[in-house]
Parts: C-alpha cells; sequence; structure tokens
C-alpha cells in the first residue's frame, strides 16, 4: 500500500499582508499577490479581517529570504507584489499593512497570534481610517564654491624667490576658515528652511513622523537631505498639501519632493 503524500499544509506557509475590518472575497480573487498559483484571499479573525496567501514554504525560509534580501531584483518583485495588495485592500477602506515577509506556519496559528494583537489592530484602523501618508524631502542646495584664491602680489625687490611669504600663509588660511564658515552657514540656512516646511505640513497634517534622511546619492554629491517626514493627513485635505507645498517651494526657494497619497505605513505602529 502507497503511504499517503505529504498535505498541502506541510508545504506552504500563511502569509499574511495586512489586516482590516473587512474585505469582500471577490475584491481579492484577481491578485495575484506572491503567488499567482494560490489565492489571495481573507481571513477571518473575529472582529477583524486578514488578508493572506498561501505560499510555499521553502521559498520563504530563513536561507531563502536571506538569499532573496542579496537580490535586489527579486526583492523589489516580493515589495512591489506586496504593497499591490496592501493598495488594493486600503482602497476599499482602512487596513493595517503588516511587513514584508509576515508568515506563519499554518491559517489556524496566524489566526492564533493575530488575535492576540486585535485591540492594537482596532486602535490603528480608527487613527488611519479617512487619512492617507504623505512623504515630503527637503534637499539643501549644492555647496556654494569656494570664492577665488586672490591674485598674488609681485614679491618686493630682494625677496627670496620659491617661498611664501608669512602674508600668503595668513590669505590661505584665512580663505579655508572663510570656506568653512560659508560651509556651516549654508547647512544652517537649508536646516531652518527644512523646519520651516516641517511646521507648515504640521497644520495640516494630523499626525507626522521624522524618518532617517538619506546618504547623498552617488550621481548628485552636492544635494543633501535635511528633512525625510510623513505626514497623516485626510484624504479631503490632498489639495491643501499640493497648495502648501507649493507656497514653500516660492516662499523658500528650497528644493522639496513630494509622494503620495499613499497607504499610511508609517503612523500603523504608532497606537
Amino acid at each position: 500500500m502507497t503511504a499517503p503524500g505529504p498535505t498541502l499544509r506541510e508545504h506552504t506557509a500563511t502569509y499574511v499582508f495586512a489586516v482590516c475590518a473587512h474585505i469582500e472575497h471577490n475584491t481579492l480573487a484577481m491578485l495575484p499577490g506572491l503567488d499567482e498559483h494560490s489565492p489571495v484571499r481573507p481571513l477571518s479573525l473575529g472582529t477583524l479581517t486578514a488578508v493572506v496567501q498561501h505560499v510555499e514554504a521553502g521559498h520563504f525560509s530563513e536561507d531563502a529570504w536571506r538569499e532573496r534580501l542579496s537580490d535586489r531584483q527579486e526583492l523589489e518583485r516580493c515589495a512591489r507584489a506586496h504593497h499591490h495588495v496592501v493598495s488594493a485592500v486600503a482602497a476599499r477602506g482602512p487596513a493595517v499593512p503588516l511587513p514584508l515577509a509576515t508568515l506563519y506556519r499554518s491559517d489556524e496559528r496566524a489566526r492564533q497570534i493575530l488575535r492576540q494583537d486585535a485591540e492594537r489592530f482596532h486602535t490603528a484602523l480608527r487613527r488611519i481610517e479617512g487619512r492617507v501618508e504623505w512623504g515630503v524631502k527637503v534637499y539643501a542646495p549644492p555647496t556654494l564654491p569656494p570664492a577665488p584664491a586672490p591674485t598674488p602680489a609681485a614679491a618686493p625687490t630682494g625677496a627670496g624667490r620659491g617661498h611664501p611669504s608669512s602674508g600668503d600663509g595668513r590669505a590661505y588660511l584665512d580663505r579655508k576658515r572663510g570656506i568653512q564658515k560659508r560651509r556651516e552657514q549654508h547647512h544652517d540656512e537649508a536646516l531652518r528652511a527644512a523646519e520651516t516646511v516641517d511646521t507648515a505640513m504640521r497644520t495640516v497634517a494630523a499626525a507626522s513622523r521624522h524618518l532617517r534622511t538619506h546618504a547623498p546619492e552617488p550621481l548628485e554629491p552636492g544635494r543633501t537631505q535635511v528633512l525625510n517626514a510623513a505626514y497623516l493627513v485626510d484624504e479631503k485635505r490632498s489639495d491643501d498639501v499640493a497648495r502648501t507645498i507649493m507656497g514653500l517651494r516660492r516662499s523658500t526657494g528650497t528644493d522639496i519632493e513630494m509622494s503620495g497619497p499613499w497607504v499610511p505605513y508609517s503612523f500603523v505602529g504608532e497606537v
């Protein structure tokens, strides 16, 4: 007699994209998720619903995920697939996105663990309902070029040739100090502009978060980020965000990037 083969449960894990109050099965049916051979589906948590999908457990083991992290193209594919599902759910109502690669051994295990956080999920859903996230980045303009060195005066008669005078040394140090001072003033001005932007945005937003600023891009070494922030804004105030940023660009002359509206990823953990 042939031994029974392994069950589906032994080969798969339950991948969780998001938690929401309720979502119709038909809304999820056409989403590919991370594995087009397995449907994205709702999983009841009682008063909440998780959006899940069965995935090959071996593809998301610790070793497999470490390998995926080293493959930028594959990592981007997974991140896009995850975000696509979360965005589709959020378009139907508030949804708490879970981190990339949130997996459980089974639906039963996912239900057991997620139910323990039911109060936190409910609080987060109330907080983000009717709101979206806007990202704002402020950049300092490229550092001002140093002032040109003064043309050296002709050496007086009898002065030794090939040896700088003490006046030349003082002039060199003065130029160095001037360059450093201009750089410091330049950076301080950029920080003040970033503070002005942040203050104005907080008058529009229900909440804000400062994120870690990014290092200068290799292709733009003189473009330094001085503010990287996220703002939680009522959906009906999206036009206010655009007007505020346009006004700040004119009034400060600062390089400001605006992105959104996004699912409020930055605010679902603050409950």
